[in-house]
């Protein structure tokens, strides 16, 4: 039995790369079927797009890509940006993930969540069995002892908070802005309440469910506002920041271009942090508009990391410890499956 995770990050591939990959929520049941594994996982956030698997026989890094892909198109170098691990390299390479320490923001808790949906969903729909069972629910025990036995979380951020971080950096402060949230998910809350911390008073919530809207802003004293009015709240926003699952883009030139009019002098800016991007990258060359996508928030995270090194090797060597323990499980648990196989077959006269 090979275990093996096939995938592409922020440090192998930029957000137009990532996002070609991601959005596909079928795709762990299509991959059993295309490739002959026997268990996959698909694990995609705005920061990566991972596969993990179980399989009887080696599947190809191509092969696996290019079930991620679904659209017929010829994978081309694109599959030059792609990594794979085997064995117990997954391994330590899922407890890096889950634990925080591969993400863009060292030390950031929202990749664990993201791992558990992740691992229900596959669960739910019969494609995650014991292999990749036993594999997740240690590396959500991993997470755990790390965030709890280190410090590896104290002062870190997620994505939302350092898209907040670099608004502040172009604005000083936020008593006076007024920002709009697309998007109401879990990315959308931490970056609200980032917010609401460095002082924003006037925060609007837009999403297509204007329930969840509702509930967002009325968690972080905001202001709900329907999906069908976001464009005409633009006319008075200083900060859009968008984080929405739409497979394509909601803000381009010609949406903005008939609002841009009504601003005058005064510059809109915009932080995409969404994968699918929300907005269409020629959005940066209207004039008065100054856009930033999720690679554009990497120099910022990478400030923080210095701080945290310390931390980050007392992480590496919890996880080592877990890495050697289920090792030796997932040795004893093949040596059985293989004994049990040979015991089935017919006997040689």
């Amino acid at each position: 039995m090979h275990l093996f995770c096939v995938g592409l990050s922020h440090h192998t591939a930029n957000v137009e790369t990532r996002e070609r990959f991601a959005g596909h929520a079928e795709v762990d049941r299509n991959l059993c079927a295309a490739t002959g594994c026997t268990e996959a996982l698909l694990l995609t956030t705005c920061n990566r797009v991972e596969v993990y698997a179980a399989s009887a026989d080696s599947v190809p890094t191509e092969q696996i890509a290019s079930c991620l892909l679904q659209t017929g198109a010829s994978l081309g170098e694109e599959v030059e940006s792609f990594y794979r691990h085997e064995a117990q390299q997954c391994v330590q390479h899922l407890f890096r993930v889950a634990s925080g320490l591969d993400s863009m923001v060292i030390g950031e808790t929202e990749i664990l969540g993201q791992a558990k949906t992740a691992y229900a969903a596959a669960r739910e729909s019969g494609a995650a069995g014991p292999y990749l069972h036993r594999l997740f629910q240690r590396a959500f025990r991993v997470a755990k002892q790390v965030r709890t036995r280190t410090g590896i979380t104290r002062g870190a951020v997620s994505v939302g908070s350092v898209a907040v971080d670099l608004a502040e950096q172009i604005f000083g402060h936020f008593e006076t802005r007024k920002v709009l949230l697309l998007g109401a998910g879990e990315a959308s809350e931490r970056t609200a309440r980032a917010l609401i911390k460095r002082g924003v008073r006037d925060l609007r919530v837009s999403n297509r469910s204007l329930e969840r809207a509702e509930a967002l802003a009325a968690l972080v004293g905001g202001r709900p506002v329907t999906m069908e009015s976001w464009e005409a709240h633009c006319r008075e926003v200083d900060i859009l920041i968008t984080s929405t699952a739409s497979p394509t883009p909601l803000v381009t030139r010609e949406k903005l271009a008939p609002l841009l009019r009504d601003r005058l002098d005064r510059p809109l800016f915009i932080i995409d942090i969404a994968v699918p991007r929300d907005v269409a990258p020629d959005v940066n060359d209207m004039e008065g508009v100054f856009l930033y996508d999720i690679d554009s928030l990497q120099s910022i995270a990478e400030k923080s990391l210095a701080q945290r090194r310390q931390q980050i090797v007392a992480g590496e060597d919890i996880i080592a410890g877990h890495v050697r323990e289920f090792g030796g499980w997932f040795t004893s648990a093949r040596a059985r499956r293989e004994s049990s196989a040979l015991e089935l077959r017919p006997s040689e006269s």
